[in-house]
């Protein structure tokens, strides 16, 4: 093949056609998993047939102050401390405020939050304090007094 033929090709549809696929490639929707800091809500879910909520704190924290969800939302400073639910989503209520399809996507879009493994408490994911209270069985038996070995049994008289 000459040079001069690599100058024929359609060179810019295979680009446009590279890049739609990357693009394309991009925007498939992805297995999505708990993150570090990450809440996981499940008071209903399970109960309800859907996957838990992922909610991605720090996403929401880099981009709005501590106030705008603990104080103007009413939500709680506790994982699971709200009673969440789909009718108060709805009304506007807690994640509705925002998630009204016209600041963010609306609550018809389920897999976006529910997307959860199924099962998974309702808890701030990898916490310290998750760690700390799921070592603290494990710290109080290495430090409990550990029981006296029993006395080695008497032999048994010899036989004559």
């Amino acid at each position: 093949m000459s040079p001069s033929h690599f100058l024929r090709l359609p060179w810019r549809s295979a680009l446009l056609a590279a890049l739609t696929g990357l693009l394309l490639w991009g925007l498939a929707p992805r297995a999505a998993h708990a993150e570090y800091g990450d809440v996981v809500i499940n008071n209903y879910s399970d109960a309800a047939g859907m996957r838990p909520v992922v909610f991605p704190h720090w996403f929401h924290r880099v981009r709005f102050r501590c106030k705008v969800c603990h104080a103007d939302l009413g939500f709680q400073f506790k994982a699971g401390g709200n009673q969440i639910n789909m009718l108060k989503i709805i009304d506007g209520q807690f994640c509705g405020a925002c998630h009204n399809g016209e600041l963010a996507w609306s609550a018809e879009n389920c897999n976006l939050c529910h997307s959860g493994k199924p099962g998974t408490a309702t808890q701030v994911h990898e916490s310290t304090l998750q760690k700390l209270t799921a070592a603290a069985p494990a710290m109080l038996a290495a430090s409990a007094p550990k029981a006296a070995a029993p006395a080695p049994a008497a032999p048994a008289p010899a036989k004559k």
